[in-house]
């Protein structure tokens, strides 16, 4: 028999599962570490002092601390997360109204720029009524349905 037929007598199929489950339990472990500080920073009733303690207990003793933050404190861990990810909605949301408010243009904007295409004579009276009335439906430059010139010039 050669290395590596050994090798496979040593290390059989259940000692190979054991291994990655406390591989995988390791990692959910230090996953769960992470979120606790993260936590801890994110929690605004905490007071500095406070928020120094759970991490100094965390670090010196990290699965005690991680458990007795689990149980002291991980009732409302779900609710700071669900607050701080609906406080950067809301802020991506103000952002968005902000910057479309920016470039939208009013019908009186479309119609005062269309009189002074036809003043221009760059389009007859017909052209110009048919876009007016494009405007006023909502279907025309201010409806965002098309950036295309009315004429199709």
């Amino acid at each position: 028999m050669n290395a590596q037929t050994y090798l496979a007598y040593d290390f059989p199929l259940l000692s190979a599962f054991w291994t990655m489950l406390w591989f995988f339990l390791w990692i959910m472990w230090i996953v769960l570490l992470f979120r606790i500080i993260v936590d801890i920073f994110r929690d605004d009733d905490l007071s500095g002092w406070a928020k120094a303690g759970w991490l100094v207990f965390c670090i010196v003793l990290p699965f005690l601390g991680v458990f007795v933050y689990v149980m002291a404190r991980g009732k409302n861990m779900g609710r700071r997360e669900i607050a701080q990810a609906r406080a950067q909605q809301e802020e991506l949301n103000a952002y968005i109204r902000q910057t479309t408010a920016a470039g939208r243009t009013s019908s009186a904007d479309d119609l005062a720029r269309l009189s002074e295409i036809r003043a221009r004579g760059d389009i007859t009276d017909e052209e110009f009524r048919r876009a007016k009335e494009l405007v006023l439906s909502g279907h025309g430059p201010a409806g965002h349905s098309s950036s295309t010139h009315p004429s199709g010039h």
